[in-house]
C-alpha cells in the first residue's frame, strides 16, 4: 500500500514539472521578439505622368531620396559654365612716325664711335700727314662707307682742311656734317610710294634674302603706314615658311590689318593676286606683299619672285618694291642687292639691325650700288623701331651733335 501511494506521488511530481516545462516555454514564445535596426524603408516617390523619375543618390532609377531636411551644398546641382567668347584683340594706336629717327638717335652710337668720333679725333691732330689721311682712310672702309665713296670724301676733306688753315672742333665737326650729307644724299626721294593713282591700292613688294627681318620689316611698315592715316591690306606671300602667315597675321591684328594668306607650301604668286583682289573690292588704300626670303645665287627662286610682281602687276602696277638687307653683312649685302635689283627693279631700301651692331657708312655704299635711296631703317626690336630714314638727322647721330 505504500509502495502504490509513492508511485502516485512520483507520478504527480513528474507531471507537475512537464507541465511546468511547457507553460514556461509557451510563455517566452509569447514574448515579443527585441526590436532590431533596420535600415528606413524609402518610400517611392511617383513623378506625374509624362516625366522621369527622379534617380536616387546612389540608387535605382525612379526612387527619390527621403526628405532629410534642408538640402546641403555638396547636394545642389552644379552652376552651369559659361564659356565668355574670346574678346578681340585690342587695336593699337602706333607713335608717328615723323621724326622717329630722331628719337631713336641713341641706338646709333657704336656706329658713331666708329666712324664720327674716329674721324673727328684724326682731325684734330696739329698735323695731319699722310699717315693720318690713311687712317682716316682705314675708318671709313672700316665703317663700310665703300672704296669710291671713301677716296671722294678724303679728297674733299684734305682739300678743306687745306684751304681753312685753322681747325677748332666745331668748325671739323660742321665740315665733316657736310661732307657726310653730301655722300648720304640730301636730294633723293625717299618717300615710300603707296598711291597708286588709280582706282586700286598703292601696291608695295617686300623682298629679300633669308634672315633680314622681311616678314617683321613688313609688319612693322604696315604700323607706319596706319599711324599715317592709311589702311593697309596684308599679303602673306611667304608660304615656304609655316610661321611667316601666322607672324604676319599677329602684326596686321594689333593695327587692325587683314591678312590674307594661302595654303602652306601654296603658289605665293596666287597668295599676292587675292590680296591685291580683296585689298581693292574692300577699298584700302596700301597693300603691303611679304615674299619669301631667297638667296640671290637660286635662280629658279629669283625667277619666282619675277612671277609674284608679274601677276600682280595683271590688277595694277607695282608702286613700290623694297628690298630689306642686314646691315651687319656689310658690303656682302650688295652682290644680294645687285640680283634682286635686276629681277625685280627695286625702288628702296630697307637696312635692318642699324641699331648700334652695324657700321652706318652701309648707307653711303648701297645707295652708290643701285642708285636708289635708303627709305627705311630699323633700329631695334620694338613695333615702332622702323623709322623713314632722315639724312639729317643719321649724319648728326654718326658725328655725335
Amino acid at each position: 500500500m505504500e509502495i502504490v501511494i509513492l508511485a502516485v506521488v512520483i507520478a504527480v511530481v513528474v507531471i507537475g514539472a512537464l507541465g511546468g516545462l511547457v507553460i514556461g516555454s509557451r510563455r517566452k514564445k509569447r514574448q515579443p521578439p527585441p526590436q532590431a535596426e533596420a535600415p528606413t524603408e524609402t518610400p517611392e516617390i511617383t513623378a506625374p505622368p509624362g516625366q522621369p523619375q527622379a534617380p536616387e543618390a546612389g540608387g535605382e532609377p525612379g526612387r527619390a531620396p527621403q526628405d532629410t531636411g534642408p538640402a546641403t551644398a555638396e547636394a545642389e546641382p552644379p552652376a552651369p559654365v559659361v564659356i565668355e567668347p574670346e574678346a578681340p584683340p585690342a587695336i593699337e594706336v602706333p607713335e608717328p612716325a615723323a621724326g622717329r629717327l630722331v628719337r631713336l638717335r641713341a641706338r646709333l652710337s657704336r656706329s658713331q664711335n666708329a666712324l664720327g668720333k674716329g674721324l673727328l679725333t684724326l682731325l684734330s691732330r696739329e698735323h695731319l700727314d699722310d699717315d693720318t689721311w690713311e687712317e682716316v682712310e682705314d675708318i671709313l672702309l672700316t665703317a663700310d662707307v665703300g672704296v669710291a665713296p671713301t677716296q671722294e670724301l678724303v679728297g674733299r676733306l684734305r682739300e678743306r682742311v687745306r684751304v681753312l688753315g685753322t681747325r677748332t672742333p666745331e668748325e671739323l665737326r660742321a665740315l665733316l656734317r657736310e661732307e657726310l650729307l653730301a655722300l648720304v644724299g640730301t636730294d633723293l626721294d625717299r618717300t615710300v610710294h603707296t598711291e597708286s593713282g588709280l582706282d586700286t591700292p598703292g601696291i608695295v613688294l617686300v623682298v629679300g634674302v633669308n634672315g633680314t627681318g622681311k616678314t617683321t620689316t613688313t609688319g612693322k611698315l604696315a604700323r607706319v603706314l596706319v599711324a599715317d592715316g592709311q589702311s593697309v591690306i596684308l599679303g602673306a606671300a611667304d608660304t615656304f615658311r609655316a610661321a611667316a602667315a601666322d607672324q604676319l597675321q599677329t602684326w596686321g591684328e594689333r593695327v587692325g590689318a587683314r591678312t590674307v594668306r594661302g595654303p602652306e607650301a601654296g603658289d605665293p604668286a596666287s597668295v599676292a593676286f587675292d590680296a591685291v583682289k580683296q585689298g581693292t573690292e574692300a577699298g584700302a588704300d596700301v597693300v603691303l606683299i611679304d615674299t619669301a626670303g631667297r638667296l640671290h645665287t637660286k635662280t629658279g627662286l629669283m625667277d619666282e619672285l619675277g612671277k609674284v610682281k608679274r601677276v600682280v602687276e595683271k590688277h595694277a602696277p607695282v608702286d613700290e618694291v623694297l628690298l630689306v638687307l642686314d646691315a651687319t653683312t656689310g658690303q656682302n649685302g650688295l652682290v644680294q642687292a645687285r640680283v634682286f635689283a635686276e629681277v625685280v627693279d627695286v625702288s628702296g631700301i630697307v637696312l635692318t639691325k642699324l641699331d648700334g651692331t652695324a657700321k652706318g657708312g652701309i648707307v653711303i655704299s648701297v645707295q652708290r650700288e643701285l642708285g636708289v635711296p635708303v627709305k627705311l631703317v630699323g633700329l631695334g626690336e620694338g613695333p615702332d623701331d622702323l623709322a623713314p630714314f632722315e639724312p639729317g638727322a643719321f649724319v648728326d647721330a654718326l658725328i655725335g651733335t
